[in-house]
C-alpha cells in the first residue's frame, strides 16, 4: 500500500488506527485504513479532535461522557460517532505524543509478542506490532467494550420508549349507545 500524503480527515467506519509519526521536528499522523494508508501532518489527538467535532461533539465532551456512563477518567475510549459504531481507545494517555488511537470495531485478534509490545490483528487480516503491554491494550479493549455496551442499552431503552409513545393502547370506548345513569337516551 503507497501512503498518500492529506490535509483534511475525519475518522471513517474504515479508520483502523492512527499512530505518530515524527517527521523532522514535527509529529505528523500515520492513519490505517481497511484498504488505504495516508500521513497527515496533525497530530493523532488533533485528528481526534476534529472528528468529533465533525460528528457534532468537542472531544471533552465525549470525554465527560464516557466518564459518565462507566466512570473512567484515565486513557478514556472515545465514542466518535455511535450512529457508525466509531469507538477509538487511546495506547497511553492522549496528551503523550506518542499514543496510538485504535478503533475497537477493528481489532479481530491481539496477542503478546514481547514485554512491552503487541501484536494486533485487525478486520482486514493485517497485523501490527504495537508499542503497548498486552495487558494494557486488553484492558483497553474491555474499556471500550463496557462502553459501547451501557451506550447501546441507553439507546435501546430510549427506543422502547419511543416506541411505546408511538403504539400506545388506546383507551376503550363502550359501543352502545349513550346512556345516563337510570335512563335511556333516545
Amino acid at each position: 500500500m503507497k501512503q498518500k500524503q492529506i490535509e483534511e480527515y475525519e475518522i471513517n467506519p474504515c479508520t483502523m488506527f492512527i499512530k505518530p509519526f515524527v517527521y523532522g521536528s514535527k509529529v505528523y499522523s500515520q492513519i490505517f485504513e481497511l484498504d488505504d494508508e495516508f500521513i497527515s501532518p496533525f497530530k493523532p489527538i488533533e485528528i481526534v479532535r476534529k472528528s468529533c467535532e465533525y460528528f457534532g461533539s468537542s472531544f471533552d465532551g465525549r470525554r465527560e461522557g464516557t466518564r459518565q456512563l462507566i466512570g473512567i477518567t484515565h486513557k478514556v475510549p472515545i465514542v466518535v460517532d455511535p450512529t457508525n459504531f466509531i469507538y477509538l481507545f487511546p495506547t497511553t494517555s492522549p496528551n503523550r505524543p506518542e499514543c496510538i488511537w485504535i478503533s475497537h470495531e477493528h481489532v479481530m485478534h491481539h496477542e503478546r509478542t514481547s514485554v512491552g509490545d503487541t501484536l494486533v490483528t485487525f478486520q482486514n487480516k493485517h497485523s501490527y506490532p504495537l508499542p503497548v503491554s498486552y495487558s494494557s491494550f486488553k484492558n483497553q479493549l474491555l474499556r471500550t467494550a463496557l462502553l459501547r455496551t451501557k451506550l447501546m442499552q441507553r439507546i435501546e431503552q430510549m427506543e422502547r420508549k419511543s416506541y411505546y409513545v408511538v403504539h400506545r393502547p388506546r383507551p376503550l370506548e363502550a359501543s352502545e349507545q349513550h346512556r345516563r345513569y337510570g335512563q335511556f337516551m333516545e
